[in-house]
């Protein structure tokens, strides 16, 4: 038996979405000790201060691989913000988005309409999330110099008072995005939800879909990518 699967995400995207994912996630769980106080008397402060380097050792591969990946594939970075997140919504997109509440709660009982590359739920979750690391990541950039960028203190950078106070407002707001929105994306993308069950694959995987999946997902797109056969894979035996 042949299975057709569809090539989703390039090695460069799987790389950088596994290593932006897990350095965000470790981030999350360093920054919980800068952002909750009350954490650092507890656990005292040798360990808080342990925290908060390796916070900011875990920034540089969250900041420099992405910008890495945009320099090897500036036509995907173009194509991540001009169709995936700002493209155009159309009724289909309108339509999931009004039931996506539902078919939550009742999945098998919600039918959705087609979509395309990525849904237009996808594009705002994963927009929110995109723009929150960025600016997480510039406001992070100013409270690191402006406490030294080793521990000894030197290279420091004098901020105005209101800088300091935007950037940590920006950081912390950002924090708490990041958080509610990456939550979102491991429920779904990792296939915790029953529907997208296999879905981790796509990132953490050989980046493929078979054709039932993406028929199923991204209805208009798997109709494109197989009617042209570029990134279509037959496999005997459903072996990968």
């Amino acid at each position: 038996m042949i299975t057709k699967y569809i090539k989703r995400h390039s090695v460069l995207a799987r790389i950088t979405h596994g290593v932006v994912a897990i350095s965000c996630i470790l981030l999350a769980i360093t920054g919980l000790f800068v952002f909750i106080t009350s954490w650092n008397n507890t656990t005292g402060s040798e360990f808080a201060i342990a925290m908060r380097w390796t916070h900011r050792a875990l920034a540089i591969p969250f900041i420099l691989i992405p910008l890495l990946a945009i320099l090897i594939s500036p036509k995907g970075f173009v194509h991540l913000f001009a169709n995936n997140i700002f493209g155009k919504w159309d009724k289909d997109d309108y339509t999931f988005a009004k039931l996506f509440l539902p078919y939550l709660f009742a999945p098998s009982k919600i039918h959705m309409p087609p979509q395309r590359e990525v849904k237009g739920m996808q594009r705002v979750a994963d927009g929110a999330l995109l723009f929150s690391c960025v600016f997480a990541a510039l406001s992070g950039i100013v409270l690191w110099l402006n406490t030294g960028l080793l521990p000894d203190g030197s290279g420091t950078v004098e901020f105005s008072q209101t800088t300091l106070l935007v950037a940590k407002l920006v950081h912390d707001l950002c924090f708490i995005l990041i958080i509610l929105f990456g939550l979102g994306h491991i429920y779904l993308g990792g296939g915790i939800f029953e529907p997208y069950k296999g879905t981790a694959n796509l990132m953490f995987g050989n980046g493929r879909v078979s054709e039932a999946d993406a028929a199923y997902h991204w209805g208009y797109w798997a109709d494109v990518e197989i009617a042209s056969g570029r990134n279509v894979i037959e496999v005997q035996d459903g072996r990968k």
